[in-house]
């Protein structure tokens, strides 16, 4: 099983006749990805790489049956991207650009709010990944998005992340030392994610094929504290964390517009106290997160000359 994505998927990306969307749908094809449109306005009737463009999303997904949107359009224009993809009722949409002014986002999730509340009347949703995130990979099924795929592996452990480098850096760790990923989800460093972790996590305690859960959170916000809450509620499987950002200074913004220490909050050492006392494993290191997670899963690897 996996969350999210299998191999069955097919997918469309928005913004496929711009490099980066060209490049990276080429990508996840050669992965496996059943990527079976493009939308870009105006190219309507042309190919990328073999892949059918649209005009619009609507086209897209009635004549191909895309049931998930990949989106690399520009900032400016990529809230207008998301509003087309929910209109189109696709269930899964994954926004991988970055830097889409708040006032935008807030804009989609009230909409993809009232989206919700009409679909869930049909027993449907749809859900969005991101934005300002890396994407989802089901290891030697499916990719959508911008990771690496070939240091991904089968296996038991789920991944979601705020961080993209980071979530590489985790994978390749545990990869490594021969533990294979469930699902890796990236649900983006911004200060509105679509989705939350605690929504990701109750897609991993629900799957038979994830044995534990890896989260990779940073300073700012109370994403983390509420994951903790979650998982001390909720969650039956074995759990690691890591937050980013110990030593970042309080108002200064690290990397991602959500890594920001405001009012005396978000600071990595409460966070990571929060998640210990509810008896999450913290890793203090990032170049421990492979180790911390074989110390549990796969003590046999431990020591044997590995490194992180």
């Amino acid at each position: 099983m996996s969350i999210l994505v299998t191999r069955t998927s097919k997918v469309l990306c928005q913004g496929i006749t711009g490099s980066a969307g060209a490049f990276h749908a080429q990508q996840c094809l050669k992965y496996g990805t059943q990527v079976v449109a493009g939308v870009t306005p105006g190219k309507g009737g042309t190919r990328v790489e073999g892949i059918p463009v649209f005009d619009t999303v609507s086209q897209a997904v009635q004549t191909t049956g895309a049931d998930v949107s990949m989106i690399f359009v520009p900032a400016p224009f990529a809230a207008d991207a998301v509003l087309e993809a929910l209109d189109a009722e696709i269930p899964l949409i994954i926004c991988i650009t970055e830097g889409i002014p708040v006032l935008d986002i807030v804009r989609v999730k009230k909409h993809l709010r009232m989206k919700n509340e009409v679909l869930r009347a049909k027993g449907r949703q749809c859900r969005l990944i991101g934005p300002n995130g890396p994407g989802i990979i089901v290891p030697g099924e499916c990719k959508v998005g911008i990771m690496p795929g070939y240091i991904h592996t089968p296996g038991p452990v789920g991944i979601v992340s705020r961080s993209g480098t980071l979530t590489y850096e985790a994978v390749w760790q545990l990869t490594r030392r021969g533990i294979g990923q469930s699902t890796v989800v990236g649900i983006g460093g911004d200060s509105i994610p679509g989705t939350s972790f605690t929504e990701i996590l109750e897609l991993f305690e629900a799957d038979a094929q994830t044995k534990a859960v890896l989260l990779i959170g940073e300073i700012g916000g109370t994403a983390e504290e509420e994951a903790a809450q979650f998982f001390k509620r909720k969650m039956t499987k074995p759990m690691f964390a890591f937050v980013a950002g110990r030593t970042a200074p309080p108002g200064k913004r690290m990397g991602h517009a959500g890594a920001i220490i405001e009012g005396g909050s978000g600071d990595a050492a409460s966070k990571a106290e929060v998640l210990r006392s509810s008896g999450i494993h913290v890793i203090e290191s990032p170049a421990e997160m492979g180790l911390a997670v074989a110390r549990v899963l796969k003590p046999e690897s431990v020591g044997a000359g590995i490194s992180a």
